[in-house]
């Protein structure tokens, strides 16, 4: 819109903004004079922030019923974070901050698993997610969509958006055929500054495009999503068209550049970094999804040599970022002067009494349904020592997945196919304990919500698969000591990329160098054969691709379902009514240095 100048003038003298024109209408030489004086006109932006919530309302840990404890004395839980958010907003002035989210909220805990399917939220007069009643209470003004808020389908996801009070962003999540945005994109927040314009600050979400690869039974067909780096191309340049001052993005995406599924899709998987560097115009990122804590990354946009401030909160609401932006009003608009951004700890301060009084009655209700007891186990079982030795524990998931597909394909031209079946150890503590067995027990076996998917694969296929799975260990010498908490864990892989198969018996050769430790591999008590065929019994985060695990993402399919693993293990062994080795565990694998068992 050009500018009325007389308006643009009268707008001036009555804010008192010391704005000189350069024309034969400027004001006197000393009434000039007297305005250069004035100091700029200044204003400073609060921007919070939090990712990777993963339904962490409390500081508690449902699997152990019990506070939540670890070994560097964090806390975790929203009520947490709202005590930090309020202290904040009472320093600053709530009407100069934002508080932002980087997704991942409605996956993670018992309580979002119970609000999900024991009692839905999308059940006719069902229940208000305690995630949504405590982000509302918050007062949070946007979050950005995480992959993990497709983990129980796009009606649950819709319904957790329609009872939000702020925006749910994803710029790049866009409809399949018309490559609109299925999300709303961005918002745009105005803010008042006595005696001066308004600061415009506009949010843009962005999400992962792993989803295409991690959910893709809920959204192959129906949605797309495309790379960040592009989407902020295209829509950063909008949202200065529309008078946006401030940009602030808030990315469901790492900052390391790196991808977990190798080249099965076009778009980096942490590309936030990226964004700053490619894209220009953007002030400070809110970054997600890695589960690391970045107080403070400062990357310089290629364009324009500015600097970009990046902050990423560490998860489960363990950490807050805290962006500073400082902006002077000059040559007629509001400019960026700085941003500074830290991260604060919640184990500082105490839950806010507000949330939990707002949701103490559905905190109580998923604690007794995790310790409903469902049987019995003859002795401990535990994860321990899962990482770098075959425990019955890890071998419980694997048999119960082996006669659910079992039973799935009983009947079709696979029944008599070999059934195999992966599992990692997901955690170092999880245990089941001798007596009585409760749904927390198994759970924390299964922290995931993933499902199951049966695999053609080949001997061949699966050998190559194991031998990418070895990876995990660290190189050790036959000579070396061995210390079991240098041994895993190689190259940063995660223990949920280490893979146990069943079936099989094989051993994990670690003096080799990687890619060449798997040895005498057999089925049956005879040597592998590479055109054999099995089945292979595997969680959907692998079978779609998760891990960059070799040939299972592109291997036909035989069969699928929405079960989650964990509720199947449950099922397992409340039919079983006791669980007691002897009706799962064996060992199928071990680790060697030239032969020799290091066990």
């Amino acid at each position: 819109m050009p500018l009325n100048r007389r308006k643009f003038l009268k707008k001036s003298a009555a804010t008192g903004a010391g704005v000189a024109l350069a024309s034969a209408a400027a004001a006197p030489a000393a009434e000039a004079a007297e305005a250069a004086k004035k100091p700029a006109k200044r204003y400073s932006l609060t921007v919070m922030g939090t990712t990777d919530l993963h339904g962490h309302v409390f500081n508690w840990d449902y699997f152990k019923d019990a506070e939540y404890k670890d070994a560097a004395g964090n806390a975790q839980g929203l009520s947490r974070i709202s005590t930090l958010v309020n202290r904040i907003r009472e320093e600053k002035g709530r009407e100069n901050t934002l508080l932002l989210d980087a997704g991942d909220t409605i996956q993670g805990t018992p309580l979002t698993y119970y609000y999900a399917k024991v009692d839905p939220i999308t059940a006719k007069g069902g229940p208000v997610h305690p995630m949504a009643q405590a982000m509302n209470a918050i007062g949070y003004d946007a979050a950005a969509l995480g992959n993990h808020e497709f983990n129980y389908g796009i009606e649950t996801l819709r319904k957790f958006e329609s009872q939000l009070r702020f925006p749910l962003l994803g710029a790049n999540a866009v409809d399949a055929k018309t490559l609109r945005p299925a999300f709303q994109p961005y918002v745009i927040k105005t803010f008042c500054v006595k005696g001066a314009p308004p600061v415009k600050v506009a949010v843009l979400g962005l999400t992962n495009p792993g989803i295409a690869i991690w959910d893709k039974a809920y959204v192959q067909g129906k949605l797309a999503f495309p790379g960040l780096e592009e989407q902020a191309a295209k829509w950063v340049p909008k949202l200065k068209s529309l008078g946006a001052d401030v940009v602030i993005v808030s990315a469901h995406s790492g900052s390391s550049g790196t991808s977990s599924y190798g080249d099965q899709l076009p778009y980096v998987e942490n590309s936030a970094a990226l964004v700053a560097q490619q894209v220009p115009d953007i002030d400070a990122v809110l970054v997600g999804h890695a589960h690391v804590e970045i107080p403070e990354l400062k990357v310089v946009n290629a364009k324009t040599g500015r600097t970009v401030v990046l902050s990423e909160p560490l998860a489960y609401a363990e950490r807050l970022s805290v962006f500073d932006v400082e902006l002077v009003f000059e040559k007629g608009r509001w400019a960026v002067e700085s941003v500074a951004s830290k991260v604060l700890n919640s184990n500082t301060v105490a839950d806010d009494p507000k949330i939990t009084k707002l949701l103490g009655d559905e905190h109580a209700k998923v604690v007794a349904y995790v310790n409903q007891v469902v049987g019995s186990a003859t002795e401990t079982l535990t994860t321990v020592e899962a990482r770098y030795k075959d425990a019955p524990i890890i071998d419980l998931i694997t048999k119960v997945q082996e006669d659910v597909v079992k039973a799935a394909l009983a009947g079709t031209s696979y029944a008599s196919l070999p059934v195999i079946a992966q599992a990692s150890p997901f955690s170092r503590t999880s245990e089941i304990p001798a007596g009585a067995v409760t749904i927390r027990d198994l759970s924390s076996l299964y922290v995931y919500d993933n499902t199951l998917v049966a695999k053609l694969m080949t001997g061949a296929q699966v050998r190559a698969y194991l031998e990418y799975s070895a990876q995990y260990f660290v190189q050790t010498a036959a000579g070396a000591v061995v210390d079991t908490e240098k041994l895993t864990n190689a190259a940063g892989r995660p223990d949920y990329n280490y893979d146990y198969v069943s079936g099989l018996a094989y051993e994990i050769d670690i003096a080799q160098a990687a890619g060449s430790r798997i040895r005498n591999l057999t089925f049956n008590g005879a040597p592998l054969d590479d055109a054999q065929q099995f089945v292979l019994a595997v969680n959907n985060y692998r079978a779609n691709g998760g891990g960059a695990f070799p040939h299972v993402a592109s291997a036909q399919e035989l069969w699928s379902e929405s079960t989650e693993i964990r509720t199947r293990i449950s099922e397992w062994a409340t039919a079983k009514g006791v669980l007691d080795p002897a009706d799962f565990a064996s060992v199928d694998w071990k680790l060697t240095r030239d032969g020799v068992p290091v066990f």
